[in-house]
């Protein structure tokens, strides 16, 4: 489902209310228990936003990787781009300095579940466990909970995109652009992709883990901006503030 921009600010004003009303700093252990968050108007599948604007959003699964993705973030940077990362949680908890470096450099960090399963087969016990373990590896590494999922594969029945909106508020993240980059089409097949697909409010689907994706990215990148493109995280493509900027942190220690 693709989503309209306009987005009420109600849930937003609720939320600061609440935020500003609870004490500073939070046990991880509570993590799951803040409603993020600005999610009243919001479906719970996003696949593209409708607008005439010319703005996308830059999405890369399953890091982070230990030299791609730092990689990666030095293209992104050299840019002045904001994107969004999808991260697998044993990887968060292994590599937290580069989550933390995703975050200190304006990116958005998402959940893509612990240990990147399809999700079809599971319960919904199940899936919270994933997820949760997800948001607690992320909190640990930078004290913020993320407010969107990705389930790997794209693999959620509607009626768990339901269940996490309703449990968690994390709205499933799918996407409009896929390059199908997991395949390794090659770097310039992969950029040629991006660019000729990509329109305005776009979510744009790639892998931090795969060599010619981030081989292809400073042509794909490149190609966007001289289309007049403009780059924003997820939470700015729907209509929430950047991620990270909020007034909540989480205490790291139990």
């Amino acid at each position: 489902m693709s989503i309209s921009p306009r987005l009420t600010r109600r849930a937003l004003l609720s939320s600061c209310a609440a935020a500003l009303a609870a004490p500073a700093l939070l046990r991880p252990a509570e993590a799951q228990q803040i409603a993020r968050r600005f999610t009243a108007e919001v479906p719970d599948t996003i696949t593209r936003v409708d607008t005439t604007q010319p703005v996308v959003a830059m999405t890369f699964d399953d890091g982070p990787h230990p030299t791609l993705t730092p990689q990666l973030l030095d293209i992104l940077a050299a840019r002045g781009i904001p994107a969004t990362f999808f991260t697998i949680g044993w990887r968060v908890a292994q590599f937290p300095q580069l989550v933390q470096r995703m975050a200190l450099e304006g990116h958005e960090i998402g959940n893509h579940t612990w240990s990147h399963p399809s999700l079809f087969g599971f319960s919904d016990a199940g899936i919270l466990d994933q997820l949760d373990r997800t948001s607690q590896a992320i909190v640990e590494a930078v004290g913020h909970p993320p407010a969107t999922m990705r389930p790997p594969y794209g693999n959620l029945y509607p009626r768990q995109r339901r269940m996490i909106m309703e449990a968690r508020s994390m709205p499933t993240v799918l996407w409009s652009v896929d390059p199908e980059d997991w395949r390794r089409p090659g770097a310039s097949v992969v950029a040629e992709r991006i660019v000729s697909h990509s329109h305005p409010g776009a979510v744009i689907l790639s892998h931090d883990i795969v060599g010619p994706t981030i081989r292809a990215m400073p042509a794909a990148l490149d190609g966007l901006i001289a289309r007049g493109y403009r780059f924003v995280t997820l939470s700015e493509l729907i209509g929430w503030p950047r991620w990270g900027s909020g007034p909540l942190r989480l205490a790291r220690n139990g």
